[in-house]
């Protein structure tokens, strides 16, 4: 029985290595970008900063803790959240 020129079995891998490459920068590449500049906001977050947090709260930073904050949402009205709850720091 004649047989064919043999394919080199790393070429059968390469279409998954593309896959994955092209995978890495439209998913995985912004999304650690996202986060790193989410943990940089937190980072800065101080007292009288307007802030959303991610349920859609909008209070004013009291107290900054080490992993919470205490946001007042309206006169005589505080709560504590997790300092990662913190959505967004609005803009003056």
């Amino acid at each position: 029985m004649p047989q064919g020129p043999q394919i080199n079995p790393l070429l059968n891998l390469f279409p998954f290595i593309f896959i994955f490459f092209i995978f890495y920068f439209i998913v995985i590449r912004p999304q650690k970008q996202q986060e790193k500049k989410h943990q940089k906001m937190l980072s800065s977050l101080s007292k009288n900063d307007a802030v959303v947090t991610s349920s859609g709260i909008h209070g004013t930073v009291v107290n900054v803790k080490d992993k919470t904050v205490i946001v007042r949402i309206d006169e005589n009205v505080k709560i504590e959240l997790e300092r990662n709850c913190i959505a967004c720091i609005k803009k003056a």
